[in-house]
């Protein structure tokens, strides 16, 4: 009997949570994901204060918050996150969803930090989203990063992500297998 009343009220309790999150407004929901990305920006200029200046200047930078499951063969992460455009001012509201393989078990919950050098590569990853595939993971091991991006790893041409942990700067950049896209009912006014 004690275990059939602690399953109702586990799926009581999953129920409830879900319809108080299903209540959120778009408003609400833009407003954690802008708080995210302030708080993200300002632990990555803790750890890396050179980001600082190189963000200002960019053309623009986004940032995501992950939460990622391994169990076993299988891993996932979804997050969300948002563009800007840093001549405008213009936040593009998205989402990133990846999945994987291999042998592991955990849980994994980073931030992401992409800089622009030029408004072709903003408005292309805006545009067209992002795809982080086993080229772009090679990539980004591969190259060697100049002084100005310290602490950031190239994953395309003009285009540099700072992966952030509880423990600081990732030494590691994980984006294989991740799709990264703009989020239709938050970006509508």
């Amino acid at each position: 009997m004690k275990k059939v009343l602690f399953h109702v009220f586990l799926a009581a309790t999953v129920l409830s949570v879900g319809v108080l999150t299903a209540k959120e407004t778009n408003e609400q929901k833009r407003d954690a994901i802008r708080k995210m990305a302030s708080e993200t920006l300002d632990q990555l200029y803790k750890v890396q204060p050179d980001s600082k200046a190189l963000i200002q200047k960019s053309a623009g930078y986004a940032v995501f918050d992950n939460m990622g499951v391994h169990v076993l063969l299988v891993s996932s992460a979804h997050g969300s996150g948002m563009a800007v455009n840093t001549e405008t001012k213009q936040n593009t509201y998205m989402k990133m969803i990846s999945a994987g393989a291999g042998l592991g078990m955990g849980v994994k919950d980073y931030r992401v930090v992409f800089v622009f050098e030029t408004q072709k590569a903003l408005q292309s990853f805006i545009d067209s989203g992002w795809q982080a595939s086993t080229d772009a993971d090679a990539a980004a091991k591969g190259k060697t990063q100049g002084a100005a991006y310290s602490g950031a790893v190239a994953v395309a041409p003009g285009v540099w992500v700072y992966q952030i942990t509880q423990e600081g700067l990732a030494l590691q950049l994980t984006l294989q297998g991740t799709k990264y896209y703009k989020d239709d009912s938050l970006n509508q006014n």
